[in-house]
């Protein structure tokens, strides 16, 4: 496990702009020279014991992270928690597991058939958040996976690493609002995700969100190269709570459609 919490998001961030190359544009154009924040980054397990969110959880909790919000995604069979640094610049943290019980026989099999795989010492080593992929998988098995839950099939294509991070809005010095961020992307060629509207929330529920579509990468499987869907980028901006501080929660519904920044266009 990481003793340094900066050391661990710098090798997340190099591993995510791997599988994700226009990130590192983006971040150019919304920077413009200037320290970006990052509001939170995600991650995405099975909940299998060996690699269930908890596990994952504790490579954050041994550097201070504690959890704060428990999630329900019941269309997508998925539970989540988000965790928070008391340094409360440093990144929030969002990890979901897929309820893998409440899938057919044949993806159960499959998904516990990977994570026989993957030795145990390899999960509270150092580098597990960003090792990718501890298991053999061919393109056929991503496919059968797909057509059931296309989370199943983006771990089992990506393994452990950062689904995606999010630009905090609010410290972006050039930006105010999420349309202006969304305008901006869009002007320069970027493709936002349009499920459940451009913008995911609202002011009155504290909290704006927006993606681009995930990136195309060429994935080796151990048949064939396939061009599937990567990574992606999350812009939010949070709003007061009564008591003037930032909502620092997430929104079921809005994340929900996040979610959905992965799938094949």
């Amino acid at each position: 496990m990481h003793t340094n919490v900066n050391v661990l998001f710098e090798a997340l961030w190099q591993d995510y702009i791997e599988v994700t190359p226009s990130a590192a544009k983006v971040h150019q154009l919304l920077s413009q020279g200037n320290k970006i924040i990052n509001d939170h980054i995600a991650l995405r397990t099975f909940n299998i014991g060996k690699v269930n969110l908890n596990v994952l959880a504790a490579h954050f909790e041994s550097i201070g992270y504690v959890a704060c919000g428990d999630y329900q995604f019941a269309a997508k069979k998925l539970n989540a928690k988000h965790f928070e640094h008391p340094n409360s610049s440093l990144p929030k943290v969002f990890i979901s597991e897929l309820l893998v019980e409440e899938f057919s026989e044949e993806l159960q099999t499959t998904i516990k058939g990977l994570i026989e795989q993957v030795e145990p010492s390899a999960v509270t080593a150092d580098n597990f958040l960003y090792s990718g992929r501890h298991w053999s998988i061919d393109a056929k098995t991503y496919e059968s996976l797909l057509a059931e839950s296309e989370y199943a099939a983006w771990v089992a294509a990506f393994g452990y690493r950062a689904n995606h991070f999010t630009v905090s809005i609010n410290h972006l010095p050039n930006f105010d609002t999420i349309v202006e961020v969304n305008d901006a992307l869009k002007a320069a060629g970027f493709v936002l995700n349009t499920s459940g509207g451009e913008v995911k929330g609202s002011a009155e529920v504290l909290l704006e969100q927006s993606s681009t579509m995930a990136d195309k990468v060429k994935l080796s499987f151990t048949d064939v190269v396939v061009e599937i869907p990567s990574c992606f980028y999350e812009f939010a901006i949070r709003y007061p709570k009564a008591d003037g501080k930032l909502y620092t929660g997430f929104v079921a519904a809005s994340a929900d459609k996040i979610f959905e920044s992965t799938h094949a266009q």
